[in-house]
Order: structure tokens, then C-alpha cells, then sequence
């Protein structure tokens, strides 16, 4: 990897002042009046939106986990007017295969701290030094130091800055990409659009764009997804169509108030994991409050409701040219999906084999929605395998 000189170091550094003016807010929450007992029934459990707000507001330490997540290799530069920032480390082994990780909503490049070790370090971990990675993380555009997007519509320009940053910025001919939630919409467009440089991806679920392709001929395992979807949208899916069609509205509050950021974010968290409702089992009161400071410091939550606006809001003319992308370059590029039980949807392999070359199906025994967080080991392990074919 040669790096252009147009990728600058970068530093996360929050200034004093957000620090002061976040605690100030705190201690001055206006506390809804709830229901007793009432519990995650009806969202985020206001008794424990109590313990983590004190938490937040006496013991974490933000500074420790600015230094953490300075101990990686961060990097901002410009692709296309956008400014974006990226974790960018080296492998440890003889022949480092590049790459990309792609997060999704409601989280950022953090998704993914505990796998970069595993993937640049394999040794470390137990394995092979063959199966080293250069990983590259970045933050997608409207989300955490990426910069904010100006005009509509840069969800469906992400897969060309990727392909930008993976080759003019730091020089790989050829490398190969992961993702989930949003990031599997943008693996699946960089592999469409450039599968001259994208070698094989990797993808946790099918990206949601996909359902409103029902075909007319549904096998029984389909039709089985098609339901559970739509029941899943009824209980767990309104959030979505806040976004989709008011996302004004709701931006303004949780940009202003950080216990209603946190109440908002961490509600995900719990009902997308696979923590048998006890979030702590899965995520430390650290790890949540970490995720929720990327997005308060940075001001970022109204732009990460972007993608869901610009998907149901786009022209038809934004729908040809991507109908005539899918039609040109439909997904060839070879690929693996790795299924974690309690992500928030389970589709059948059939599914995913009309859009994409599927040569691998993995179905977990343990995880969710935040396969990174939850379960690395498991999803390093299938990385290794599912890549180990391509370094050649």
C-alpha cells in the first residue's frame, strides 16, 4: 500500500468545552414522568436510562476512550468534495489482503474495534499469519468525523467513494469488502459498480432495498420472510418510517438533549442483540456510552437519518440510473453471508441468490445485529475462511 499524500493523520480530539457543556446538560435533565414497572415495554427502560445517564454523568471517562480509539491509525481525506475519515491498519503478516468494513445505523466506525486487531494481528489471536488483513474502516458520510453530507442523495454515491478511497488514496489494485445494515447496501453497490477492483464481499444480511423486489413466484421459505418482516415492521419498525418521512422533526431533540440521544440509541442496542434483554451481557455501560459520544460530540445524529430520507424520497430519475447499474452490473462478484440468529431479519438462501453469486452460507448459533460487538470471534473466524480463497 502506497498512501496519497492526500490522506492527512487526524486525531479525535472533543474540545473542553462540549465536555462541560454535555456534563451541564446532564445534571440538568427534565425527567419524563413514566408508568411504574413499565420497563423496555414501551421503549428504553427509564430505570435504567437513570443508572446509565449517572453513569455517564460520574463516572465515564471520555478522555480514556478518546485515547483508545487514537491508538489506531486515523485518517481524514477528501474523496469527491466529501471529507472522510477512516481507521487505516497495516496487517502483521506476509501478504496483507486490503480490506473494507463498512458499519450501519445506529452505529460507526466503532462497530468495528474489536475485530481490526483480530484481522491485522491473526497471530495474536490464535492463527494464521497467512490470513492477515490492511483493514480500512471508515466513517460513512453523515456519520461520526466523516463530514456531512450537503446536498441528497450520497447514499447512493458511498460505493464510488469507497472505490476512490481504496485505490487512488491508498493504491490497492484489488481488495475485498464487509458490511451490514447500511454497509451491506453500499458492499453490495461497490461490488456491482467496480468488480474490476473488488475481488469477493462479505455481507451479514440482505440489504433491506431488496424487499421491495418481491418476485412472483415465492418459494414457502420466502414467503415465511416476507411475513416475518412484515410483523417485524409493525412491532420494531416505526423508527424507520420516522426517517423516512420526518426525520426534521425528531432531529432537533436528540441533537439538543444527550439523555434523549442516549434513550434513542441505546433502545437498538438491547432490541437488536442477542442479549435476552439484559443489554449488559452484550455491550459495557463504556461500549454504549462510547457510541453515543461519537454522535453527540460530532453532532451527527440528523445526518445518519439521511440514507433512510434519500432511499424513499429519491426521484424516478435516481431509480432508472440505479435499475440500469443493477441491470448493467448486477452483483457477480463472489459472495459469503454470515447469518446471526437475532439480527433483525432472517432471510433464506434463496433469497439472497437472486442478487447476489452466494458460494458461501453461514448460518451462527450465537449473535445479532451487531455481529462485530457481540460475537468477533465468530465473524473473524468466517472472514479467514471466506477470504483464504481469493489471496491468490
Amino acid at each position: 500500500m502506497k498512501m496519497s499524500n492526500a490522506a492527512q493523520s487526524f486525531k479525535i480530539a472533543i474540545s473542553d468545552d462540549v465536555l462541560s457543556d454535555l456534563h451541564h446538560r446532564l445534571t440538568q435533565t427534565r425527567w419524563s414522568t413514566y408508568q411504574d414497572g413499565i420497563h423496555w415495554k414501551a421503549g428504553t427502560s427509564p430505570e435504567y436510562l437513570r443508572e446509565l445517564a449517572e453513569y455517564w454523568e460520574k463516572a465515564y471517562d471520555w478522555r480514556h476512550h478518546e485515547a483508545r480509539l487514537n491508538r489506531f491509525s486515523n485518517f481524514k481525506t477528501t474523496v469527491d468534495g466529501i471529507g472522510v475519515h477512516f481507521i487505516c491498519e497495516r496487517g502483521k503478516g506476509p501478504n496483507p489482503m486490503p480490506i473494507v468494513l463498512t458499519h450501519g445505523y445506529p452505529d460507526s466506525f466503532c462497530r468495528f474495534l474489536k475485530l481490526i486487531p483480530m484481522l491485522t494481528d491473526p497471530v495474536s489471536f490464535g492463527g494464521d499469519p497467512e490470513d492477515s488483513f490492511d483493514v480500512i474502516v471508515p466513517d460513512l458520510p453523515g456519520y461520526g468525523f466523516s463530514d456531512k453530507p450537503q446536498n441528497l442523495g450520497t447514499i447512493f454515491r458511498i460505493h464510488d467513494l469507497w472505490a476512490r478511497l481504496m485505490t487512488e488514496v491508498l493504491g490497492y489494485q484489488k481488495f475485498v469488502a464487509h458490511g451490514g445494515d447500511w454497509g451491506s447496501t453500499v458492499t453490495e453497490q461497490l461490488a456491482r459498480s467496480h468488480s474490476d477492483s473488488v475481488l469477493a464481499i462479505h455481507l451479514t444480511d440482505v440489504p433491506f432495498g431488496h424487499l421491495f423486489q418481491k418476485p412472483d413466484d415465492p418459494s414457502s421459505d420466502e414467503e415465511r420472510f416476507f411475513k416475518m418482516n412484515e410483523e417485524w415492521i409493525q412491532k420494531e419498525g416505526a423508527y424507520t418510517l420516522v426517517l423516512s418521512t420526518k426525520p426534521n422533526s425528531l432531529a432537533p431533540a436528540l441533537n439538543d438533549s444527550p439523555v434523549g440521544l442516549c434513550s434513542w440509541m441505546i433502545e437498538k442496542f438491547r432490541s437488536w442483540s442477542d442479549c435476552d434483554g439484559e443489554i449488559e451481557s452484550r455491550f459495557t455501560k463504556d461500549e454504549l456510552l462510547t457510541h453515543v459520544m461519537v454522535y453527540w460530540a460530532t453532532e451527527s445524529i440528523g445526518t445518519s437519518f439521511l440514507p433512510y430520507f434519500e432511499y424513499s424520497n429519491s426521484g424516478s430519475l435516481t431509480w432508472v440510473k440505479e435499475g440500469i447499474k443493477n441491470w448493467i452490473g448486477k452483483c457477480r462478484v463472489p459472495t459469503a453471508f454470515a447469518l446471526f440468529p437475532n439480527d433483525i431479519s432472517s432471510p433464506p438462501r434463496e433469497w439472497a441468490a437472486r442478487f447476489f453469486d452466494v458460494q458461501r452460507w453461514t448460518e451462527m448459533s450465537r449473535g445479532g445485529h451487531f455481529a462485530a460487538m457481540e460475537e468477533p470471534q465468530l465473524l473473524v473466524d468466517d472472514l479467514r475462511v471466506w477470504f483464504r480463497r481469493f489471496r491468490n
